[in-house]
């Protein structure tokens, strides 16, 4: 088993390096480096040739940096774990092939790993008493999943988006309100100045099932800015409203599945688990049912320590990637198992 492995991270629009250290399935992370691409924020959004010439520039430096902080020399390095997708292909290609170049030129191991599952790990890196089974709610800028998860490695899809990510609504949103890029931060802390009670938007899909909607929601907002006469006076008010509304039905249905399943503890992932208003509510909602195990903003957010810690597992189940590894936008969430019974998983009265 190695005892060293390199993360890289270059989905989107962070370029990260990391370093796990350790023995057996308890390693600690020695370093953590993430470069944001401040370039997209003039853009309102990432603009994909921009990040790829950004990640080809920033790369090298920030994997050595990774080494420095670590205290680790090249030698040490027993493998190379490297986010191979979901994700913009161009960002994710110059992960891909820095990795293989690394692996090759020095004999080290290599593993594909899918982005999502990094996020599921997060919080691992940090608690690693963290052990399944458990429900987990992963919501980021593309993606929003709810899996039911008996053992590392093995998932169940519960529910996903029919159509926007929650993140992505939050940047939408944003920009609707002039807030600009990433949305979501700008508009918890706008959202502390609104009134609740000011605004009621729909929460799509939140009473039936697991399955989540958005894109309704977002134009529910469209319209309500189109409306309004003073968009400076109602837009912390708007931005409570639709805050609320995303997080109650993520909160609900992630209560829905503790329920069904009966499991004890609920993880939080992606970068949209950075919210403390998001946690706050599910640790509310959860309480007396479930623990709600989240990472810290730095982990949550795209990053390579949860990438390494995803290749630290898949490594230790033997597995490895050859170097016909690629990039793939749709990559598929590795170990999906079919789901049991609709009915078994009906929450009880």
């Amino acid at each position: 088993m190695a005892d060293v492995v390199l993360g890289i991270e270059t989905s989107c629009d962070e370029t990260s390096a990391a370093l796990l250290v350790g023995e057996g399935s308890r390693p600690e992370l020695a370093s953590l480096v993430i470069l944001s691409q401040d370039i997209h924020q003039v853009f309102g959004g990432v603009v994909p040739e921009l990040a790829s010439r950004a990640h080809l520039a920033a790369l090298p430096s920030v994997v050595e940096r990774a080494l420095v902080e670590a205290g680790v020399g090249w030698h040490a390095v027993d493998a190379i774990a490297v986010t191979a997708g979901p994700g913009l292909v161009g960002a994710l290609l110059v992960g891909v092939v820095y990795a293989k170049a690394l692996a090759y030129a020095r004999d080290r191991a290599l593993i594909g790993v899918h982005h999502m599952e990094g996020h599921l790990f997060a919080p691992l890196v940090e608690d690693s008493g963290l052990e399944p089974p458990f429900v987990a709610l992963l919501v980021s800028g593309g993606h929003t999943l709810l899996l039911d998860v008996p053992a590392w490695g093995r998932y169940r899809l519960l529910g996903a988006t029919r159509d926007d990510a929650a993140g992505e609504a939050f940047d939408k949103v944003a920009t609707l309100l002039g807030l600009g890029y990433p949305g979501g931060p700008a508009i918890e802390r706008l959202a502390k100045q609104g009134d609740p009670a000011r605004f009621d938007f729909p929460r799509p899909m939140r009473d039936d099932g697991f399955e989540f909607s958005f894109s309704g929601l977002k134009t529910a907002v469209l319209h309500r800015v189109r409306a309004c006469a003073d968009l400076d006076a109602e837009r912390p008010h708007i931005a409570r409203a639709f805050q609320d509304a995303v997080i109650d039905v993520l909160v609900t249905k992630l209560e829905r599945a503790v329920k069904a399943t009966g499991y004890r503890t609920a993880v939080l992932g992606g970068g949209v688990a950075c919210s403390r208003a998001l946690i706050e509510q599910a640790a509310e909602r959860l309480a007396g049912h479930a623990r709600v195990a989240v990472a810290s903003p730095r982990l949550n957010a795209d990053n390579a320590g949860m990438i390494a810690r995803a290749g630290w597992h898949r490594l230790a189940q033997g597995e490895r990637s050859d170097w016909t590894l690629d990039a793939r936008a749709d990559l598929p969430l590795p170990g999906l198992e079919p789901l049991p019974a609709l009915s078994s998983l009906e929450p009880s009265p």
